[in-house]
């Protein structure tokens, strides 16, 4: 089902989501960029050696910066942050996919699990 199916209104993001378009994609370059270098595990250690340092090799923008400093993980997306790139940088502070999906929906993490049992 497309976007303007379930909105009736074509372009317009799904309510409590982030629609990532190409503006979102070029916003969240450096963030994206960031999060795939996560693919290394030296690069996954040099970010948790000293984190500030890492960052600062991609230039990430102050909203972008806060977001990661804070774990905050839907921030990242408001950021630009695309989640297939963010879940490598969320499970390096621990969390997973459904972690992630509960924070989106607002739901514990059962009840988030538990909604996907009852969709199947």
């Amino acid at each position: 089902m497309t976007i303007a199916a379930m909105t009736g209104e074509p372009g317009k993001p799904i309510p409590g989501t982030h629609l990532f378009d190409g503006d979102a994609a070029q916003k969240g370059y450096a963030l994206n960029a960031l999060c795939f270098s996560f693919n290394s595990a030296e690069n996954r250690e040099a970010f948790r050696l000293d984190e500030a340092k890492y960052c600062a090799q991609f230039k990430l923008t102050p909203e972008q910066l806060k977001a990661v400093a804070d774990r905050d993980i839907l921030g990242m997306i408001a950021a630009g942050g695309n989640i297939y790139f963010l879940a490598k940088l969320a499970g390096i502070f621990g969390l997973n996919v459904q972690d992630v999906g509960a924070m989106q929906t607002g739901l514990s993490v059962e009840a988030f699990k538990q909604r996907l049992y009852d969709q199947a």
